[in-house]
């Protein structure tokens, strides 16, 4: 198993997981609108994703937003999307991908990596457990829907 930084070059490796990672939170599985996403991130510099690679296949994605922490005067990144396929899954590459995401962070100078996760999804909040992330009690997440 092997975990990149993707460039340009990567977006069509990254689509059909990135397509499948929007479809399982209820979008339609849309690969060219998902691959125009990611390349306009990543042409802009405004994320950074990782691939999880067995062999050739490309079995898990992550994609991480580096934004500032105005309470702790320093950067954060914020760990938006994460999916590893069917086929993969139970085999460790969550973990790789989590690790590696924390040793880019810490080598960006962040003080911290934040997430949110459905209520329901337990499987996920063991791994993130797992992984040192802790559930914040201090605060609610709220969202407004815009037009």
């Amino acid at each position: 198993m092997d975990v990149t930084r993707a460039g340009i070059a990567d977006v069509d490796a990254a689509a059909p997981l990135f397509a499948a990672y929007r479809q399982f939170y209820g979008q339609p599985h849309d690969l060219e609108a998902s691959a125009a996403f990611l390349t306009e991130r990543l042409e802009r510099d405004e994320s950074v994703v990782l691939l999880a690679r067995d062999g050739d296949r490309c079995v898990g994605f992550l994609q991480v937003y580096p934004v500032f922490s105005s309470t702790l005067l320093a950067p954060i990144w914020i760990l938006n999307d994460l999916y590893v396929d069917d086929s993969a899954r139970g085999s460790g590459v969550v973990d790789q991908l989590l690790t590696t995401t924390a040793e880019l962070a810490e080598e960006a100078g962040c003080v911290a990596v934040e997430l949110a996760t459905q209520h329901t999804n337990t499987r996920a909040q063991a791994v993130y457990a797992r992984h040192g992330y802790v559930v914040d009690e201090e605060f609610r997440h709220y969202e407004k829907p815009l037009q």
